[in-house]
């Protein structure tokens, strides 16, 4: 008997020891680990662009003024802020499997929550439900990373594109859904704005489940055992090397956070601009299906573009696609749904150049054994960034209008220049 349970102790030991002691398990692992990001990424993506499209015109439907109609992403921004720490923090104690299960379900219990809030007309619920909401938002955006965990450094921009694209999938679906679960919701006693956030709760829960039961054996263990063992074997090798570089770091926190402040500034106020204009609620999930698209699709030309010509090109080119986006959504007539589409598609592009260029330059730059917190912490700036653009973007077309809106943002956008021209002046 004793035996037997030595055996079976020993049998439990053996996945995880295989995998460290093997490179072409190695690699099986990590095909596994994307296919697994890749399906609940899906599901995710619907879950992040269902709330996204309608949460502005519920703010203004249930306070019965636009002036706050940023306040819905300021708030699922805010959420997303404390909740990318603690999915970071979970992460990198426990994995990504438990860490990202954790994020997406509870996302999905806001995304219940403001369905009850619109049910009973409760704006604290409201706003309550939307920064948990948030925490679906937040890991939606950490999932990225876990792809990188078994990456090497020239696959790490091309492990974040996969992930970020197969969000395209449910995100594309999840805006152009609005009016079938506007009407769903209306069939069911429940108001039709709300309606989205019934596919949202399902759609976040589901990519949690799908986490929670196939994202095994963990990368982030792994790569944490890997990296450990590495350290035992080539001591002598890396004596005196520091894999932690803090200014590429700081940049490419720089480049995720204005990229986002920027994105999430014209993108909310999107959306009221062109109910104001009289576009119809379909319209609108267009335009938005286009812009989500865009922040999605382009993803596995851009990892390999960051690959193969560098970090610092593709920051660049974030900004001037996001001066690009910025000045066409200034000029565009109100009543034109194509520059509308062509404008919010290039703010999509803008915000995915920066992204995958900001997060490949964050991995690079960190050791597996504070990688995860690491990422955590600047998705929480990130996050930071998302709600003060939110915010502020109300406040900006009501002082102004929504062209002066666009305009300022694409002309911060430009700040991304210096950023990385200070970022290659000199190594830490």
């Amino acid at each position: 008997m004793g035996r037997r349970c030595f055996i079976i102790v020993g049998e439990s030991n053996d996945p995880m020891q295989e995998y460290i002691d093997n490179q072409d398990k190695q690699k099986q692992l990590y095909k596994r680990t994307l296919i697994i990001v890749v399906i609940s990424q899906m599901f995710g993506g619907a879950g992040l662009a269902a709330g996204i499209t309608v949460g502005a015109l519920l703010a203004e439907q249930m306070l019965g003024t636009d002036a706050f109609a940023g306040l819905p992403a300021a708030l699922f921004t805010l959420g997303s802020a404390g909740a990318a720490l603690a999915v970071g923090r979970l992460s990198n104690r426990y994995g990504r499997r438990m860490g990202l299960a954790t994020g997406f379900i509870t996302g999905g219990l806001g995304a219940i929550g403001v369905v009850i809030a619109a049910l009973i007309n409760s704006i604290f619920l409201l706003f309550v439900s939307l920064l948990i909401y948030g925490a679906g938002t937040a890991t939606n955006l950490q999932a990225r990373y876990a792809g990188t965990d078994l990456a090497t450094n020239r696959q790490r921009g091309t492990a974040v594109s996969i992930a970020m694209v197969s969000t395209t999938f449910g995100a594309v679906a999840g805006p152009n859904l609005v009016d079938v679960m506007g009407d769903f919701a209306l069939s069911i006693g429940i108001p039709e704005l709300a309606g989205p956030f019934l596919l949202s709760a399902a759609a976040f829960i589901l990519a949690g489940l799908v986490l929670f039961a196939f994202l095994r054996p963990d990368p982030f263990i792994v790569a944490l055992k890997i990296n450990a063992n590495k350290q035992d074997t080539e001591s002598s090798v890396n004596q005196g090397k520091n894999p932690i570089n803090k200014k590429a770091i700081t940049a490419g926190a720089i480049i995720m956070v204005l990229t986002q402040i920027v994105m999430l500034a014209i993108m909310t106020m999107t959306p009221v601009h062109m109910g104001d204009h009289g576009h119809s609620l379909r319209a609108i999930g267009l335009v938005i299906g286009f812009h989500i698209g865009a922040m999605y699709l382009p993803s596995l030309f851009t990892g390999i573009l960051v690959d193969k010509i560098g970090r610092p090109a593709m920051a660049i080119a974030s900004g001037v696609t996001l001066l690009a986006s910025g000045v066409i959504a200034a000029i565009a007539p109100g009543d034109s749904l194509f520059l509308m589409i062509i404008s919010l598609s290039l703010l999509g592009i803008g915000w995915n150049f920066g992204l995958i260029s900001g997060t490949s330059l964050i991995v690079d730059s960190t050791e597996p054994s504070i990688r995860a917190k690491t990422q955590g912490t600047v998705d929480v700036f990130i996050a930071l960034g998302g709600v003060s653009g939110g915010a502020l973007s109300g406040m900006v077309v009501a002082g102004s209008s929504f062209e002066m809106l666009s305009i300022a943002g694409g002309v911060l956008s430009l700040i991304l220049i210096p950023v990385v021209i200070w970022a290659r002046s000199s190594k830490d």
